[in-house]
């Protein structure tokens, strides 16, 4: 049976349990109805009085808490509510550009501009079936980080390149008593373990899916079999990662790690500045970036990135009105503002920790000395940011099938599968799911 676009949001407004509220039903003349979660609300508020004064349009701003937005913004969606401009997780694109919820922005110069100045995977995150559909709010990728410290006390002089060095700085760690489990992995099977498993993936040289979208991940030479052999080994043979991996959520792993009792860790970059914060890390000022080391014959550098960005609705785009104050908004907060300044993304990053798509800001002073605070400089993150790419995965389908595939990287992390089994799982799902598409 086909996924038609009715069936991608069945179901969704008699079990979302939110109504549309009267301001959201009608929209005020003259402004822009934009909808977030609740993150970074101070920061998104000072921007729209910027943007108010700069430009003399209102702003109705609704936001939901993440764990509600989906539903929130889909009841919206479905019932046609007014709205403008919604931020939107690259995980949704596809499901939403089939759906219609989302309008191409390829034929508006005003905003397809910014893409000169927008790290690749950002880009890429952004676009569709050749189609752009959104300018970034923010952007991140994996990165891999260690404990300078540890490394120290260890004789450790440089981190490692490769996760074969990975694994002799472990076991020397271990041999000297300086940790239990020097390497620490989240594997817990939530929202998460797609972007750091995909990270270890792209890290061996795999992939997940080829160019034309069929499934390649059991494929011993350039799947993900070698990344989920690394994890079942790491745990179950060298034994320098905790089988309690599979039971530590993100947030786990980064309280975990900041405590200062692992040497090794993949972690999101906007972490980096709660880990160096001594009012909430015990490690503070001793965790440290490095490049992604290389796994396998075939190995890379490379990680996972992932996007949020503002998308624009049909509805208004096809109104002209409507189109033009979207527009506006759009650039002045996902591209440059009327003083032709990066100025949301700079906000974003000073005052909340979190990583832009605008290359030119790696230039600006403030955030320069950002980087040098709370990372000892912005070096590495330049370069692993220039080598993030998008999960492959994202598609229609992808919310269906990241259940599997969580399920058969659990399973191999709790040595109840080979990584050749369970990657054969995943990847028959995947082809299942792909053909009920068309």
């Amino acid at each position: 049976m086909s996924l038609s676009r009715r069936a991608l949001g069945a179901g969704i407004l008699t079990s979302a349990g939110l109504a549309l509220t009267p301001e959201a039903r009608a929209q005020a003349p003259g402004a822009v109805n934009f909808i977030g979660w609740s993150a970074a609300v101070d920061q998104v508020k000072a921007q729209i009085s910027a943007f108010e004064a700069a430009t003399s349009l209102r702003v109705n701003y609704e936001n939901f808490p993440w764990a509600q937005f989906r539903t929130a913004l889909v009841t919206r969606l479905v019932a046609n509510a007014p709205i403008d401009v919604s931020w939107v997780s690259d995980a949704w694109l596809p499901e939403f550009a089939e759906a219609g919820w989302l309008a191409d922005i390829s034929d508006v110069p005003q905003l397809m501009r910014y893409n000169t100045e927008a790290a690749e995977y950002c880009t890429q995150s952004m676009t569709y079936r050749g189609k752009q559909y959104g300018l970034s709010y923010y952007g991140d990728h994996m990165s891999f980080m260690v404990n300078t410290d540890m490394l120290a006390r260890a004789g450790i002089s440089t981190p490692p390149t490769t996760w074969d060095e990975v694994v002799e700085q472990s076991l020397r760690m271990k041999q000297q008593g300086i940790a239990d489990f020097p390497l620490l992995l989240s594997l817990a099977a939530d929202t998460w373990l797609i972007e750091f498993v995909t990270a270890l993936t792209y890290s061996f040289g795999g992939r997940f899916v080829d160019d034309q979208g069929a499934a390649v991940m059991a494929d011993a030479g350039r799947g993900a079999v070698r990344a989920a052999a690394f994890l079942r080994d790491a745990i179950h043979r060298h034994k320098i990662l905790s089988p309690g991996a599979v039971e530590t959520g993100e947030i786990n792993g980064l309280r975990a790690f900041g405590s200062g009792a692992h040497a090794f860790a993949i972690v999101p970059t906007y972490r980096i500045r709660a880990l160096n914060d001594p009012a909430q890390s015990s490690a503070a000022g001793k965790i440290r970036l490095a490049l992604m080391p290389k796994g396998g014959p075939s190995g890379t550098n490379e990680t996972c990135g992932w996007i949020r960005f503002y998308g624009m609705t049909p509805g208004a785009k096809a109104d002209p009105a409507r189109r033009a104050r979207a527009v506006r908004f759009m650039e002045f907060f996902g591209g440059r503002d009327t003083a032709g300044n990066y100025s949301m993304q700079k906000l974003l990053l000073t005052d909340v920790g979190l990583p832009s798509c605008a290359l030119p800001l790696s230039e600006d002073a403030d955030v320069k000395t950002f980087w040098e605070r709370w990372a000892g400089g912005g070096a590495i993150v330049a370069q692993q940011s220039a080598l993030a790419r998008k999960k492959d995965v994202i598609s229609p389908w992808f919310g269906e099938w990241v259940e599997t595939s969580n399920q058969a990287w659990q399973t191999v992390c709790l040595g109840r599968a080979e990584p050749e089994a369970a990657m054969r799982t995943a990847a028959a799902k995947w082809t299942e799911l792909r053909r009920a598409f068309r």
